[in-house]
């Protein structure tokens, strides 16, 4: 019998460099989406760690870096799939998964809103970050089509093909400029607010093609968003 090999021992740097960039990103991030990503400097990140740029350079060479790197992790999280809602057959079990999936989605964009206030900007900077929003963009139009085609099939939701396609192309709209509209029209920012408000504008558009029971339970939880 093979001897087994002794457990690798942890090597100190590694995880303290690994603490110190995991720390860097969690107050970049709370910075952008507090200020702004465009009136962020790398020197207000490091005072707000209490480190010297240099250490922070030794970790990320500039904000772009930075920027590049909290985008993977928004991606890993946005990266939910409502495949689990097809498996189901009524058609109140696809209206929760639908809410349940714009809920995620919301929550996401949430937690990077710094992303969607400043997306042009950093999309005409970053052609990698262009590619993969485009990506995420592309699953997020599958994902909802699939979700009403559910619904078709439950004979709950009246729409032809092009309807469909239409429809998810609006839903991921909002979606993406949500924030943006609360801001310019001056609405509360908080997380419950944005989020509840987002979701029920875009079961807004789902509503009018829909009918009998999956109508009556949509209409019942949007009902917590106007009571």
């Amino acid at each position: 019998m093979a001897k087994k090999s002794p457990p690798q021992a942890l090597d100190g740097n590694a995880v303290r460099t690994q603490r110190t960039r995991a720390r860097i990103l969690e107050a970049s991030l709370k910075l952008f989406n507090e200020r702004g990503e465009a009136h962020v400097t790398t020197g207000m990140i490091a005072d707000e760690l209490n480190i010297s740029p240099g250490n922070l350079y030794y970790h990320f060479a500039n904000k772009d870096e930075i920027v590049e790197q909290l985008f993977a992790r928004f991606e890993e999280r946005i990266d939910v799939s409502p495949q689990a809602a097809l498996d189901g057959s009524g058609a109140s079990d696809v209206i929760e998964n639908l809410w349940f999936y714009l809920h995620l989605m919301f929550e996401a964009i949430w937690a990077y809103r710094f992303l969607y206030r400043n997306l042009d900007d950093l999309m005409d900077r970053s052609r990698h970050l262009r590619e993969h929003f485009n990506r995420i963009a592309g699953h997020k139009l599958e994902a909802v089509e699939a979700l009403c085609e559910g619904l078709i099939r439950a004979r709950a939701m009246k729409a032809t093909p092009a309807q469909v396609r239409a429809l998810a192309s609006n839903v991921l709209v909002v979606a993406t400029y949500w924030l943006n509209y609360q801001a310019l029209r001056r609405r509360p920012v908080d997380a419950e607010t944005t989020l509840g408000a987002g979701v029920y504008q875009v079961m807004s558009l789902v509503a009018p093609f829909l009918s009998g029971p999956a109508r009556q339970h949509l209409e019942h939880l949007m009902q917590n968003y106007t009571d």
